[in-house]
């Protein structure tokens, strides 16, 4: 399973190459070929085999540590094989193998269903980095892909999600807690300076608060409805994918299908709603809150902006970014973030959640968005399917990187991104920005004539 990868650093010029495209189901398989088309390379990417066959789409799970080091992580969909966390390293230009998250959570050899996923980033605190686990088998229930209820023969359910630790500098990994409910860790936040991790489990939506001082851990119960095990057109509500940490009093804020905000307060240990202040705004489009294919109301991704003691955060379907003031209790939309193509098109884009690959850049005043753009043919836009049952691309597109400089209000479309072969990155729901002049993500494409989802280097045009 280990294998370095080791390779000169490269540069490549803007060249107009010829594009074969072809179409990526949901299950990792390629289909049918496009028309050829011409498209304008503004940015190559590499992409790296970390020597893990098996590896599925991953959501969030890559960050930069202090150490100048990329951590990752790639799923698995097998039930007898876990997740793997990687570290790349890019002065060597070589990839690690760290473990197997199963193995990391001391359930090697158990019969359990694996630890096939991470959802979560990487929270560096006082030289430990922190993630947590997730499951990644699923049981096919009314057409939808659900939490286990019946084991396979001769296997264990899934015994819940996991938070780990990761020693910078010993190497040592250390398993803290484990998640009630036997319910994977979907969401996760860390208040790095308290040292307080705050997540929401999968499917139901349980609230836990761990505080890694004392080893406590809280269940503040379910946040909204019956989360993703509920019934569709009752009590179903798709799951916040991303919470806000307040580094100045510790609270932590998420939002809901529905469109309203919540917080914890860690000091008085419970959950309220904020008043006066919600995502319901017609610039981000009309949902029904108890069905799946999109996030809903819900903001996809949302960070900290130290500058001027706010949030930036994006709405999954329409791209709009937006300010959060929580103590003005204020929200307002700032511009449509999408590529430039979806902007003048005035549609969504193909992947009906948003896009997770959302953050700030290493000058602390930047944002970071890898999403979609409409691919055109003969002039026409191709269209993917109208409506899908869970967050996935409803056809193919282009991915882009976008810039945007919060002081100067400074959008930049760097255009659309491709392998050095002209394939194009796809199920892209992550990001990493180095200071090494590269931004990193995880990404699907073709290996030894399998799709896999491995490590991606981009070119970043603001530090190159």
């Amino acid at each position: 399973m280990k294998r370095n990868v080791i390779s000169k650093r490269w540069l490549f010029p803007a060249v107009l190459v010829v594009i074969i495209l072809s179409v990526t189901g949901c299950t990792g398989q390629k289909e049918e070929s496009k028309p050829v088309i011409k498209e304008k390379m503004q940015l190559v990417a590499k992409h790296y085999f970390s020597g893990f066959d098996l590896a599925h789409d991953t959501y969030n799970a890559i960050s930069p540590a202090s150490d100048g080091r990329i951590y990752y992580c790639l799923s698995s969909q097998s039930i007898d094989t876990g997740g793997q966390l990687y570290v790349y390293d890019p002065s060597a230009d070589k990839v690690e193998h760290l473990g197997d998250l199963t193995e990391l959570c001391g359930e090697a050899g158990t019969k359990s269903i694996v630890q096939g996923k991470s959802h979560s980033n990487f929270y560096e605190s006082d030289g430990k980095l922190y993630t947590s686990t997730h499951v990644g088998y699923y049981e096919m229930i009314d057409g939808m892909e659900c939490l286990p209820v019946n084991a396979p023969e001769g296997y264990k359910l899934y015994p819940g999600g996991h938070i780990l630790s990761h020693d910078l500098a010993s190497g040592k990994f250390e398993d803290l807690a484990i998640m009630p409910e036997g319910e994977g860790v979907v969401t996760m936040n860390m208040d790095t300076k308290r040292k307080q991790i705050f997540l929401i489990t999968w499917p139901r939506g349980y609230f836990v608060h761990y505080n890694v001082n004392t080893g406590e851990m809280k269940n503040l119960g379910l946040i909204s409805g019956n989360g993703e095990a509920g019934k569709v057109g009752d009590d179903y509500r798709v799951l916040c994918r991303s919470m806000l940490t307040d580094p100045r009093d510790g609270k932590v804020y998420f939002s809901t299908a529905e469109g309203d905000i919540y917080f914890y307060d860690p000091e008085a240990g419970a959950i309220n709603k904020l008043e006066d202040v919600d995502l319901r705004l017609d610039y981000f489009g009309k949902y029904d809150h108890t069905r799946p294919g999109s996030m809903q109301y819900n903001w996809r991704r949302i960070v900290w902006y130290e500058s001027e003691g706010v949030a930036y955060g994006v709405h999954g379907n329409s791209g709009y970014l937006f300010k959060f003031d929580p103590r003005a209790k204020k929200i307002e939309i700032v511009k449509r973030i999408t590529s430039e193509p979806s902007r003048k098109s005035g549609m969504f884009d193909q992947f009906s959640y948003g896009y997770l690959g959302f953050d700030m850049g290493p000058d602390g005043e930047t944002i970071y968005y890898l999403t979609g753009g409409p691919i055109y043919i003969d002039g026409k836009r191709v269209k993917g399917v109208e409506e899908i049952a869970m967050g996935a691309a409803r056809g193919l597109e282009n991915l882009h990187l976008i810039t945007y400089n919060i002081p100067t209000n400074k959008y930049i479309d760097h255009g659309p991104i491709f392998y050095s072969d002209g394939s194009r990155p796809t199920y892209v729901n992550s990001i990493a920005v180095g200071r090494d002049g590269h931004v990193y993500t995880l990404a699907r494409f073709e290996h030894e004539g399998t799709l896999i989802e491995d490590l991606v280097k981009i070119p970043d045009p603001l530090q190159q």
